[in-house]
């Protein structure tokens, strides 16, 4: 008993409060509060930097000279129980074959290719050897090298997936103009000379077509004749010219991301001190909204901007991670007035360690008060709407020429809306419904049009995912 008085006596005592506590005032005060964080929201840097035209119909006209541009330059590949299969259909995508419409005759074409696998390093095609076939890549990576004016070698491009070669040298019997090395295992697809001569042995129809490809290439083909005249003196002759218009333009209708808003009228009506709750929730809203038009404008199948880079314009990565050349060389296809590079944090990330590991860091650059990593005065705006595959860690970069008087990449908006919230956003009060919920239908319209082809390149396949060991 004397002990545990001992015990309790040895415990300080709470000293009495001599003035009010915090936890007491709070009871009469107030707090100060932030309007509500959503963390799903970003920069959006592309709809900063996009200049938009405001349209004033809902439809957007692209007009362009005539162009006699061929299919995407790629043979589509099926897959199939033992590997890859041509679609019969794009093989129309050979210059031979582009007026050929009997489908059967394309679906033998396209089975007569037997399937070829080498391993890295395997020389394919050499230059000044006869041509030994068609080939189509089903997998894997390919170099084309060639040799330079004082006999140096060069590398010509890289080629991958349903990429061909060489319609001219198979179809027409000559020599390889380049060599083609497999820089990984890769697998082809190969129409040999004797099949190929066999078929048109045993259709007219295809012999005809192979014959007057022949025959257009061997008298210039399609060449365009000089339609300026210039160095003459005298009385000359002057050539004669005029420039065609594309008779069927493209149209941009303008696409639409929407939802409903629902508040109840006793939120709205009772809990708007500090914040107007009305005036929060549109806010979020069109936040979301916002998120959403940016993903569009990369990834829809019609309009986004991944979808729409042409054929010539689109380079691969050479060892897979993008590296300072892989950008020089993209910066090689969009050369006339490059605004900016587009790419997920992580494949701008992935530059970043290649230049670090090459010593050459990139220059950064200051826009909007952030900064910017850049190469070659190009900014690298981030953007987390491109996507990055799960599997293989791969993405893609674009670069942009922006803007109607640079004939590039531009932006596509109403002119204006009823009840319109900000420039493109329309907020439209729907009323009341028997539960007391107010609602209004949120509306953005927006599309992208690249005015010109080489307004618009593409990286394609970059490693994301590539790290180095450092000594």
């Amino acid at each position: 008993m004397t002990e545990r008085t001992v015990e309790d006596s040895a415990q300080p005592a709470t000293p009495a409060a001599t003035s009010l506590g915090t936890r007491a005032a709070r009871s009469i005060a107030t707090t100060t509060k932030t309007p509500a964080q959503l963390s799903l929201t970003t920069p959006r840097w592309l709809l900063r930097l996009l200049p938009w035209v405001e349209v004033e119909a809902g439809t957007y006209r692209v007009n362009r000279c005539v162009a006699y541009a061929v299919g995407d330059g790629r043979i589509t590949l099926l897959a199939s129980g033992d590997g890859s299969r041509i679609m019969a259909e794009d093989m129309r995508e050979l210059l031979a074959l582009r007026d050929v419409m009997d489908l059967r005759l394309l679906e033998e074409v396209a089975g007569a290719f037997r399937t070829k696998h080498v391993v890295a390093g395997t020389i394919l095609a050499e230059a000044g050897r006869p041509a030994d076939g068609l080939y189509v890549v089903a997998h894997g990576q390919l170099e084309r090298r060639g040799t330079g004016h004082y006999g140096e070698p060069t590398v010509l491009g890289i080629m991958g997936e349903e990429e061909f070669f060489d319609e001219e040298a198979a179809l027409r019997g000559g020599d390889w103009p380049y060599t083609v090395v497999a820089l990984t295992n890769s697998t082809l697809l190969v129409l040999d000379p004797d099949r190929l001569r066999q078929l048109e042995d045993e259709h007219p129809e295809l012999a005809r077509a192979f014959a007057q490809f022949r025959a257009g290439r061997e008298s210039g083909g399609a060449g365009t004749p000089a339609a300026v005249a210039s160095g003459h003196h005298g009385e000359a002759e002057l050539p004669e010219t005029f420039v065609d218009y594309d008779p069927q333009p493209r149209e941009h209708e303008l696409a639409v991301a929407q939802t409903v808003l629902r508040m109840h009228s006793r939120v709205s009506d009772l809990y708007n001190v500090p914040l107007n709750q009305h005036e929060e929730q549109l806010r979020l809203t069109v936040e979301l909204i916002l998120e959403q038009q940016e993903r569009e404008l990369l990834n829809d199948p019609e309009f986004g901007l991944l979808n729409n880079v042409a054929p010539a314009f689109r380079v691969r990565s050479r060892t897979g991670p993008p590296t300072p050349d892989d950008l020089d060389e993209l910066l090689t296809v969009v050369w006339k007035q490059p605004a900016f590079f587009l790419a997920h944090p992580r494949a701008i990330g992935a530059f970043g360690r290649e230049c670090t590991r090459r010593g050459v860091p990139p220059v950064i650059f200051e826009m909007y008060g952030s900064p910017f990593l850049s190469w070659r005065g190009v900014p690298l705006v981030p953007t987390d709407k491109i996507p990055v595959d799960p599997v293989e860690s791969t993405s893609s970069i674009l670069l942009l020429r922006v803007g109607e008087e640079n004939r590039g990449v531009v932006g596509l908006r109403p002119d204006r809306l009823p009840h319109e919230h900000a420039p493109g956003i329309a907020v439209e009060p729907m009323g009341l419904d028997r539960r007391a919920v107010a609602s209004h239908l949120v509306s953005s319209y927006f599309s992208t049009a690249v005015l010109v082809d080489d307004a618009l390149g593409m990286l394609e396949q970059v490693q994301v995912a590539h790290y180095h060991q450092y000594a």
